[in-house]
């Protein structure tokens, strides 16, 4: 590991494998839920059961997985050999989600949702975890970190541009020779074709063009020794007993609710709620564009003037605030007219705040995570970024899991029909539709704003845990 600034060539290979992961989310997150409540006709309370069950995998493989990762002897190295393993298993996940067997009951869909999400969960934790480590262990630097992190959170929602640009723009505007898409069962295939060749693409080349960087990475003092089950949970237990890590783990718990709410709502929430074509649906990708761009920029420097701690905690609230304000303002009868530019003209407005923080904390929690790698490797003499960044593979899939529970059982409660028609939806079950995306996400956030304002480790105390390593290590 170097203190030293790494090339751009490193952070593009580091950076693209994330694009990998982020169209895996994306496919999930944003139309997982929708295609089998809303085309295939299953509950949303089913479809959000099928969800949960695949998170008690994930609550598991995630931590194995790191401590695997942190554990593991090879003449590559501790994780590019999960790294080129991954993208078979997660391509074949796709496909069986997307492509379920005729005749299934309702059950009979529930249980192959199941089976085809838990493959999805463990085989993109082969990438996920691991890859997030070996940016932990690319350097060691305080701002340098950051700045590693930045090209991955911008790789990440490339694959999420470039997703949200097919699929609104290309495929569900024209599909079927109807304007509403993603309405219709065979408007998936193109999508789940597109997205298994990116993913592939995408995460072997990160794999293989980071490899020249295997002989400058810390080795596991495991050398040589079995990984036993009892020393996962050793790890595990170890970590969670570091103070800091704890703090950022309950904000991400609330965090990922928060997120989860909204990104499973999206789809619904621009063709029925807001009435928006799928054009317009398609141009509210300026959000993105925008709002990470953005955090692209501007993560790294505000670093180098305020701690982190401070970054994280504002963030958090400007997300929590800003990503509920287009709805709530249409709750309050304010907003421009169902179906109008105006309308999009608004939620591009918000939606590009919105984006900014989320891009901003989303750098500077994994940079955090680094840091606290480091603090836990000077009270225990242990490296373990494997296990701390499954924290972060769980909160990205349980901000998704997680919003997929809360909205099939909101979508239920408040009667929403599967198979709806835009436009034919009472006025009395719309708004309770815009009530889960409002005010019910933002409880989350500000709860997590409570938890991340915990977290300690500023500037200051950094360096002082690095010279204690180097005087430790010497």
């Amino acid at each position: 590991m170097s203190t030293e600034q790494l090339t751009l060539k490193t952070k593009l290979a580091f950076g693209i494998g994330a694009t990998g992961e982020g169209v895996t989310n994306w496919v999930f997150a944003g139309l997982t839920f929708f295609f089998y409540n809303q085309v295939l006709g299953l509950s949303g309370s089913l479809t959000g059961l099928a969800v949960l069950i695949a998170i008690i995998f994930d609550a598991i493989s995630d931590p194995v997985m790191g401590s695997i990762s942190d554990r593991y002897v090879s003449k590559l190295g501790r994780r590019h050999p999960f790294m080129f393993a991954a993208p078979f298993p997660t391509v074949i996940a796709i496909y069986l989600m997307f492509f379920p067997p005729d005749g299934l009951s309702e059950y009979g869909l529930f249980g192959w949702l199941i089976f085809s999400t838990i493959i999805l969960r463990l085989s993109i934790t082969l990438f996920t975890v691991p890859h997030l480590a070996l940016g932990a262990e690319l350097s060691d630097d305080y701002i340098e970190r950051s700045r590693v992190m930045s090209y991955n959170n911008l790789f990440g929602y490339m694959g999420v541009i470039i997703m949200h640009i097919f699929v609104w723009f290309l495929i569900f505007p024209f599909f079927a020779g109807e304007q509403s898409g993603q309405l219709y069962q065979e408007s998936y295939t193109p999508i789940a074709i597109f997205s298994m060749a990116l993913i592939s693409i995408c995460i072997l080349s990160s794999a293989y063009f980071t490899k020249d960087r295997i002989p400058y990475l810390k080795q596991p003092k495991h050398d040589g020794e079995k990984v036993r089950l009892r020393d996962l949970f050793q790890d595990i237990l170890g970590a969670i007993s570091n103070r800091n890590y704890a703090r950022i783990l309950v904000g991400m718990f609330f965090l990922s609710m928060l997120i989860g709410t909204h990104e499973t709502m999206a789809i619904y929430m621009g063709t029925f709620f807001y009435e928006l074509a799928p054009q317009q649906i398609g141009w509210l990708i300026i959000n993105n564009i925008l709002g990470y761009a953005f955090g692209f920029i501007a993560a790294a420097k505000l670093h180098e003037r305020f701690d982190k701690p401070v970054v994280i905690v504002s963030t958090v609230f400007g997300l929590t605030i800003f990503w509920s304000a287009s709805a709530n303002i249409a709750l309050l009868g304010l907003a421009p007219e169902r179906g109008s530019w105006d309308l999009v003209v608004m939620i591009v407005i918000f939606g590009s705040i919105a984006s900014a923080c989320g891009s901003i904390l989303h750098i500077s929690v994994m940079s955090a995570l680094a840091d606290i790698a480091d603090e836990h490797e000077l009270n225990t003499g242990v490296r373990q970024e494997g296990v701390f960044y499954a924290a972060r593979s769980l909160f990205s899939k349980t901000s998704n899991g997680i919003g997929h529970v809360i909205a099939g059982v909101a979508l239920d409660f408040i009667a929403f029909p599967s198979k709806a028609v835009p436009g034919e939806i009472a006025e009395e079950t719309l708004f309770k539709l815009g009530l889960i995306d409002g005010p019910f996400a933002m409880i989350w956030g500000l709860i997590a704003v409570f938890f991340y304002a915990r977290y300690k480790i500023t500037k200051k105390l950094h360096a002082e845990i690095k010279a204690k390593l180097a005087v430790k290590n010497s």
